[in-house]
């Protein structure tokens, strides 16, 4: 009896070894890293939304250029969008109704300057495509606009976990 278990227990930690570990990074055919699925969960709202906030205000300080606040009607805006975004399937700055960026901005109602916006169609976490939209100029220079005192900022989640994201600035 000692036997049969100390062979089974023997076979079990063989198999435990051949199992990959639960953290282990899988790469693709290209020898890079496969995206993991970044899910935001409904009350995860206004943590990712400030936490990008913080993240803007960090870059725009090092860059000398004032503090933004989050401002409901280029949220609304900036949500509208990402959503026409994913029914379109296709990351642009027009809407479906061909509206720009601007006719958004004043259908929420925003009072001020619509001064840019960001895209994406990503897997990615906020912060990262943060980190994407300032390695591109035009993008950067959104972000980094001094004339900007508000932000908006929202996505849209597919079931599949496909992000759309939109910032606008506004002044």
């Amino acid at each position: 009896m000692f036997r049969v278990i100390s062979i089974v227990l023997s076979c079990l930690v063989l198999l435990a070894a051949c199992t990959e570990p639960y953290d282990a990074q899988r790469v693709g055919s290209d020898g890079k890293p496969l995206p993991k699925v970044y899910r935001i969960r409904g009350g995860d709202k206004a943590k990712v939304q400030y936490r990008i906030l913080d993240s803007v205000n960090a870059l725009r300080a090092a860059s000398g250029a004032g503090e933004v606040q989050l401002n409901p009607q280029l949220t609304a805006a900036a949500e509208t969008h990402s959503r026409d975004m994913s029914a379109q399937n296709r990351p642009w700055h027009f809407g479906s109704d061909g509206s720009s960026p601007i006719d958004r901005v004043q259908r929420a109602g925003y009072g001020g300057t619509m001064l840019g916006e960001n895209i994406s169609e990503t897997y990615e976490t906020e912060l990262e495509t943060l980190a994407a939209w300032m390695e591109e100029p035009g993008s950067r220079s959104v972000i980094l606009d001094r004339r900007a005192t508000n932000m908006g900022f929202a996505w849209y989640q597919e079931n599949n976990g496909k992000l759309w994201w939109t910032l606008l600035m506004g002044g």
